[in-house]
C-alpha cells in the first residue's frame, strides 16, 4: 500500500525527516544518489517521498502540508548521517531545530526536538539500508532552514523548546485536524507546567488575557496556559495531572459561555453569552427595559457600557460564581475555581475567589 498526497492531506514533518534520513543512508550505504526512498510507518503505512541531494550525503524533503497549510507547508527537511564506532544512535539538532529545555516533554531536557514516533521511524528507515550490520552506530542530524524564526509562531516557545521547530507526527499524514494538533499542544505544556512543580494553574484564553494576568495580577511563573477555545479541554486534563486550583481570567466575551455550560467557546459551536448574562440580570430584578437593551447589544463591550451607566457592576461577581459552579460541576467538584473577568483595557470588572 503506497500512500500518496491528495488535496486533503500532507506529511508530517516526521516523514519528511525520515524520508530525508533515508536518502542519506542509500548513499552512505551504495553511493546513490536517490530520487524517491519509500518510508513505512509504525502502523505499516507506506510512503513514497522525492527527496533531493544537497551534498555528499546531505539529503532533504520538501514538507507538504496538504489543505492544512501550515506555517511548515514548504520547508526543507535536511538530514545528514555519519557512522559511528559507538554503536549507539545519537540524534543531533542542526539549524532551526529546537532543544528541549524543560521537563514534562516526551523528550529528555538537553536532547532535539524530534519526538519518539518519528525517531523509531527514523531508525527503522536506516536499519532497512544497514540490515546487513544492525550493530552499526549513527549520527542522525536533522535540520531545517529558517526553523528558528518559524518557530517563533507555534507553541514551541511556551514548550521551553528553544532554537527552532520539533519533528513531530504520528500518523505519517497531515490531514485538516488542527483541533487535535491544539489539543496535543495544550497536553504538551500541560505536562510541562506540573513537572516545573506547580500546583496552581491559570487558564486565559489569548495573548491579551496572559498580559492581564503577568502585568495586573503580577503572576511571573510558567503556570499560565492559554487555552484558544478549549477551556473544557484544559480544566479536564488538569484534574488528571492533579492541580489543586485554578484561575481563570478573561473578557466577558469568552468567559461568559462558561456560565451556560460552554466549554468550548468557538463562535461557530457555541455562544449563550448574552443568555446567560440576562438570566442573571433577571435573577437579580433588574428591570425589563435594561436587560432587554443589553440583550440587543451587538457586541459584548456595548453590554459592558450599559451594565457600568446603570451601576450594575455587581453582576460580573455574580455570574464569576456561577462560572466556577459551572467548572466545579463538570470535575465533580474535584479543584476550586477563581473567576475573575476584565474588559479589553485590563480593568478587573469582577470576579469570585474560592475560600
Amino acid at each position: 500500500m503506497t500512500c500518496n498526497l491528495n488535496f486533503n492531506s500532507g506529511f508530517t514533518s516526521g516523514i519528511c525527516a525520515a524520508g530525508a534520513c533515508k536518502a542519506s543512508a542509500v548513499f552512505l550505504h551504495d553511493k546513490i544518489i536517490p530520487e524517491h526512498v519509500i518510508i513505512k510507518n509504525l502502523d505499516g503505512k507506506i510512503f513514497n517521498l522525492k527527496v533531493f541531494h544537497e551534498n555528499n550525503n546531505k539529503f532533504y524533503v520538501i514538507k507538504n502540508s496538504g489543505e492544512a497549510q501550515d506555517i511548515t507547508n514548504g520547508i526543507k527537511i535536511f538530514a545528514e548521517i555519519n557512522l559511528n564506532d559507538e554503536h549507539k544512535i545519537n540524534f543531533q539538532a542542526g539549524e532551526g531545530v529546537g532543544i528541549i529545555t524543560l521537563p514534562g516533554l516526551k523528550i529528555p531536557v538537553g536532547e532535539p526536538a524530534i519526538n519518539p514516533v518519528p525517531r523509531k521511524i527514523i531508525i527503522n528507515s536506516i536499519r532497512e539500508i544497514f540490515k546487513d550490520d544492525l550493530n552499526q552506530g549513527f549520527n542522525i542530524k536533522i535540520s531545517i532552514p529558517n526553523g528558528e524564526q518559524i518557530a517563533k509562531n507555534t507553541f514551541n516557545p511556551r514548550l521551553g523548546i528553544i532554537g527552532g521547530l520539533s519533528i513531530l507526527g504520528t500518523t505519517g499524514i497531515i490531514k485538516n485536524m488542527n483541533e487535535n494538533a491544539l489539543l496535543e499542544s495544550l497536553n504538551l505544556e500541560l505536562n510541562m507546567i506540573k513537572s516545573l512543580g506547580y500546583k496552581n494553574l491559570y487558564i486565559t484564553f489569548g495573548n491579551e488575557g496572559e498580559k492581564f494576568l503577568r502585568e495586573i495580577l503580577k503572576v511571573s511563573g510558567k503556570n499560565i496556559i492559554q487555552c484558544s477555545n478549549y477551556p473544557g479541554h484544559v480544566i479536564d486534563q488538569a484534574l488528571n495531572l492533579n492541580f489543586e486550583s485554578i484561575t481563570i481570567s478573561g473578557h466577558p466575551g469568552k468567559l461568559l459561555k462558561l456560565a451556560s455550560g460552554s466549554f468550548i467557546t468557538h463562535s461557530k459551536i457555541s455562544d449563550g453569552k448574552f443568555e446567560a448574562l440576562c438570566t442573571h440580570l433577571a435573577l437579580n430584578d433588574v428591570p425589563h427595559e435594561i436587560i432587554k437593551n443589553i440583550y440587543s447589544s451587538n457586541t459584548t463591550n456595548e453590554a459592558i457600557k450599559i451594565i457600568e451607566q446603570n451601576n450594575l457592576n455587581f453582576i460580573w461577581n455574580v455570574l464569576a460564581r456561577r462560572i466556577s459552579e459551572r467548572c466545579a460541576e463538570r470535575i465533580n467538584f474535584k479543584i476550586p475555581f477563581n473567576i475573575i473577568f476584565h474588559d479589553n483595557n485590563k480593568n478587573i470588572l469582577g470576579g469570585h475567589e474560592c475560600k
